[in-house]
C-alpha cells in the first residue's frame, strides 16, 4: 500500500480532544501536528482549541464538536499539506484551559525593607495563594507558549514568578508612601489595602499574555523572628518617651537605660569575678549621669531632642549653658546651691557634684562657692 493510499484510508478516522489525564492543565498541545481532513474536534465548555502554524495563531475554535473540513473551516484550507492531494493538512493544535485555576500557593523573600516607625531594616517574607484564568487564549499561545512554556506548570511557574515580583515592588512602594509600621502590616491590619494594590499592579504585567489574576487569598506577609522582637522593644521605648514627656522625662529615660546597662555590666563583673568589674561598673554609672545631662533641650527646635556639649543645665529654659552667673539662652540667673532647684555643678567641667563637696568628683577642680 502506497502513501497515498495510507493517507486516504485514514481520512476520518482520527479523533482529536484532550484526554482525561491533562483535564487541568493550563495549556496542553495535541501530539500529532499531522491531522487527516474529516477528523473530529472535540473542544469541551471550559476550553479552546488554538491551531498554531509558522510561528501565528490561524483559528481558533470554541466548545463543541467540529468536522475538520475545508468546506466548512475554511482556513483549513491554508493549512492543506499539497504532498497529500489535500485530504491532510499541517498544524499544532493547543487545547486552552479557560476556567479559574485555584489554590496556586506562592511564597518567597521580598527582601530587606525599611520600618518607617524605627527606621530598622527588617527582613520581609510572603506567601499565600492566588488564582487565575485565561482570558485571551491567543495572546497566551503568541506570549508564553512561543517563549517555550507550552507545558502547564510552566505557565504556573511563571505565574508565580510575576506575584512576588509584584508584591516586592508593591509591598516597599506602599511602606514609603503610607508609612506603615511593619508591626501593623504583619498582623493584617493592612491586608486588604495590599492585596487590592497587588493585584492592580498584577493585572498590567500579565494582561499582555493573555491572563488575569482573580483573587488572592490566605495572603501573609511576615517577619524575621528576632527582627519583630527588636521593632517591639523599640516601639515600647518609644511609647515610654511620650507617656514621661518633656526633656526631664527623657533625661530620666536616658539615665535610666544608662543606669541599668552598667548594672547589667556590675553584675557580670562581679559574677566573673574580675576586679575590673566594680571599676567598669563605676565609669558606666558616671556615663549614666553624663548622658542624663548630655541630652537636653533644643533651645531652637522647641521639643526637639538633641545632644549638646557638657555644661549646666538652666532650670528656666531647660538649655544647656556655659557655667557661669546667667543662663547663655534666657538670661535668667543660674542657681548652682539649690540642689532641688537646678542642682550643684563643677564650673570647670560642669559634671554634677554633691552638695557639700569640695571637689569635683570628674575633673578634681575646687569648688567656688
Amino acid at each position: 500500500m502506497g502513501v497515498m493510499d495510507w493517507f486516504k484510508r485514514g481520512v476520518g478516522e482520527m479523533m482529536v480532544a484532550r484526554p482525561d489525564g491533562a483535564k487541568s492543565q493550563v495549556v496542553w498541545k495535541h501530539p500529532d501536528r499531522t491531522i487527516p481532513m474529516k477528523s473530529q474536534l472535540t473542544v469541551d465548555s471550559d476550553e479552546k482549541a488554538v491551531f498554531f502554524r509558522d510561528g501565528k495563531v490561524v483559528a481558533t475554535l470554541g466548545a463543541g464538536r467540529h468536522t475538520l473540513d475545508s468546506s466548512n473551516l475554511p482556513f483549513l484550507s491554508n493549512l492543506v499539506d499539497s504532498f497529500t492531494g489535500g485530504n491532510v493538512f499541517l498544524a499544532e493544535v493547543y487545547f486552552v484551559n479557560v476556567r479559574e485555576h485555584t489554590g496556586i500557593k506562592f511564597g518567597g523573600r521580598i527582601g530587606h525593607v525599611e520600618d518607617p516607625k524605627s527606621g530598622v531594616p527588617v527582613e520581609t517574607m510572603v506567601h499565600g495563594e492566588f488564582s487565575f484564568r485565561v482570558t485571551d487564549p491567543e495572546d497566551l499561545i503568541l506570549g508564553l507558549v512561543g517563549m517555550g512554556r507550552a507545558e502547564s506548570h510552566a505557565v504556573r511557574s511563571w505565574m508565580k514568578e510575576q506575584v512576588l515580583k509584584v508584591i516586592r515592588d508593591r509591598i516597599g512602594e506602599l511602606l514609603v508612601k503610607n508609612r506603615w509600621p511593619l508591626l501593623d502590616v504583619t498582623s493584617g491590619a493592612y491586608t486588604e489595602e495590599v492585596e487590592r494594590d497587588v493585584l492592580d499592579g498584577l493585572g498590567t504585567h500579565v494582561k499582555p499574555y493573555g491572563l488575569e489574576i482573580v483573587r488572592l487569598g490566605n495572603f501573609v506577609i511576615d517577619i524575621d523572628e528576632s527582627d519583630a522582637d527588636n521593632l517591639k522593644k523599640l516601639y515600647t521605648d518609644a511609647a515610654y518617651l511620650k507617656t514621661v514627656g518633656g526633656v526631664a522625662g527623657y533625661q530620666a529615660f536616658a539615665a535610666g537605660k544608662a543606669m541599668m546597662g552598667a548594672g547589667e555590666g556590675m553584675a557580670k563583673g562581679g559574677s566573673e569575678g574580675g576586679g575590673g568589674g566594680g571599676l567598669m561598673g563605676g565609669a558606666g554609672l558616671g556615663v549614666g549621669f553624663g548622658l542624663a545631662q548630655m541630652l537636653v533641650r533644643d533651645p531652637k527646635g522647641g521639643e526637639a531632642l538633641a545632644p549638646a556639649a557638657a555644661g549646666i543645665v538652666c532650670a528656666s529654659c531647660g538649655a544647656n549653658t556655659a557655667p557661669g552667673k546667667f543662663c547663655g539662652q534666657c538670661g535668667k540667673e543660674l542657681a548652682r546651691k539649690t540642689p532641688e532647684a537646678a542642682g550643684v555643678f563643677c564650673t570647670d567641667c560642669g559634671a554634677p557634684m554633691a552638695v557639700d563637696a569640695r571637689f569635683c568628683g570628674q575633673c578634681g577642680a575646687k569648688r567656688e562657692d
